[in-house]
Formats: structure tokens, C-alpha cells, sequence
């Protein structure tokens, strides 16, 4: 959020009900954008017309992609929707990301549909960074910056960097902007700033059975002063869920998620199950 009343759904039988599942994914998803379904609006549109456009490129070996429909967008244990208080609030996602061959750089955009910034209806997220490893352990350092076209308020920029050893990883996501996600409100000119919020994860995926990798993750986000001063607290956020690999690229996600200053944050907070579909192109 994300700021509430204004890491993560974010990347996720038999042969003939394998078939089915794929068929029926492809038409909802191609189906949920061109006709907007319940976020009528062009940005969703366009993006939706951009996604299925662009399927066939997948075929390059450094470019992939993913579409995703998931019950409840929540980042960080907050609900990305908050113009609802139920649990069910659909949000279709999607991106791409381009490896520079071998030399570990990357690039990346994703979106999701969003209701939480007043006239913004999607989120546009853009990264780049570096991967390598160092001994036992594979890292990533990067920048990502994520954009509200309706309400360039919420426009928020960090860098980060992770570290992974098997299964277990550690990320760290600092910000840089003046703003963060329009807490501060710098972007109205309050004179406040969101910089130097930090946001600390640990996350374990193992898989435990063929097609079924259990997963678990626990983060605390520190604002910054600015936004301190204004009564806002720390808060922490957890997810425990598990995957199972469809075939195909397919996979279908549940969690519980949620997040504790539910007496401050409000529903927004409040734990939720969440159910994912997810296609990697």
C-alpha cells in the first residue's frame, strides 16, 4: 500500500482436468481485460491488450512473462483494494522481465489492478538490477519503483538487495524517494518525507512433495521519521501458504496473510486467504 483509506502475491490431476484448467485460465484472463470486468477502466484495458499481445514473444529464451488472478491483492500484509472490507476484492496481474543473456542483468515491469489511491485504478512497477553468486549464496541488488499513473502521489522508489541460501531468503528494501506511497505527502508539498523507510524479509519456499513447495514469510516494515511523527507505527506482516505446479507454466497458490496495528491500519490489516492462479509464460 500502500496507504490504507487512501512483498506477497507478487510473483507465485488428471491430463484432461490439467487441459480444462489451462483453457478456462487463458479465456477468464483474456476475457477479464478486454471487457474490464469489475475495474471498467482504459489503463486496465490497454494493459490487458498489451499483455495477451505480446504472448508470443515469450518465446525468446531471455524474455518471460507472467498473468495472474488472485482473490486479494495484499503487499507487505495490507490489502491493495480498500475500497471494500470483505475478503474477496480480485485483482489481475501481470509483467515481464528481460535477462541480459548470462551477465546476471535484468529488467522488469509488473502490474496489478489497485484501489487504494483516489482516481488510480493500477500499479505499475519498474525494476532492474543484478544477480550473481557468491559462494553459497545467490544474490540480487536492485531498484524498483512503483507508479500510480492516476495519482502520481502514491509514486514511491526503493533499492534493495536479497540473499539466498537453498531455500531461505533475506531481502532489504530502503527508499529513496521523498515520498512513500503517499504517507509523507511530500508529492502535495507537506515538506515531510517517506526516505529512509526500510523494509526487512525473511522467506523460506521448500518443496515437499512433487508439484507442492510449501512457503512461509515474515517482514517488518520501519517508516521513516516524518511519518513516525505523524503517529504512524512500525508494523510487521506474515504469509504461510503452499503451491502446486499444474504443469504447463500453471500453478495455483493458497496463503493466510495479514498483517498486526490492526487498531491503526484497520481492515486493511486484517489476515486474509488468499487463492492464486498463476501462468508463467
Amino acid at each position: 500500500m500502500h496507504q490504507p483509506g487512501a512483498e506477497t502475491a507478487r510473483r507465485p490431476a488428471n491430463v484432461a482436468a490439467k487441459g480444462l484448467a489451462r483453457s478456462v485460465h487463458r479465456q477468464a484472463i483474456a476475457c477479464f481485460f478486454l471487457t474490464g470486468g469489475s475495474m471498467n477502466h482504459a489503463s486496465l484495458k490497454t494493459l490487458g491488450i498489451a499483455l495477451i499481445a505480446a504472448m508470443p514473444l515469450m518465446a525468446s529464451a531471455q524474455l518471460s512473462g507472467n498473468l495472474s488472478l488472485t482473490s486479494n491483492y495484499k503487499y507487505r500484509g495490507q490489502d491493495q483494494d480498500t475500497s471494500k472490507t470483505r475478503a474477496v476484492k480480485p485483482a489481475l496481474q501481470g509483467g515481464f522481465d528481460y535477462a541480459f543473456g548470462e551477465s546476471g542483468w535484468y529488467v522488469g515491469n509488473w502490474n496489478s489492478s489497485v484501489n487504494w489511491l483516489p482516481g488510480n485504478s493500477i500499479e505499475m512497477d519498474l525494476y532492474g538490477g543484478y544477480k550473481f553468486k557468491a559462494g553459497a549464496l545467490d544474490w540480487d541488488l536492485g531498484a524498483l519503483t512503483y507508479l500510480y499513473p492516476g495519482n502520481t502521489s502514491g509514486n514511491t522508489t526503493e533499492l534493495y538487495a536479497a540473499t539466498t541460501w537453498g531455500p531461505l531468503t533475506a531481502k532489504y528494501s530502503h527508499t529513496v524517494s521523498k515520498d512513500y506511497f503517499g504517507w509523507a505527502g511530500a508529492k502535495a508539498g507537506s515538506g515531510l518525507k517517506g526516505t529512509n523507510t526500510g523494509y526487512l524479509a525473511f522467506s523460506v519456499a521448500q518443496e515437499v512433495a512433487p508439484s507442492v513447495t510449501l512457503k512461509a514469510s515474515v517482514g517488518f516494515t520501519r517508516f521513516a521519521s516524518d511519518i513516525k511523527d505523524m503517529g504512524v507505527p512500525n508494523y510487521a506482516d506474515f504469509s504461510v501458504g503452499a503451491a502446486y505446479d499444474l504443469g504447463n507454466g500453471l500453478s495455483l497458490g493458497a496463503a493466510v496473510a495479514g498483517a498486526n496495528k490492526k487498531t491503526y491500519f484497520g481492515p486493511a490489516n486484517q489476515s486474509r486467504l488468499l487463492v492464486t492462479l498463476n501462468k508463467t509464460l
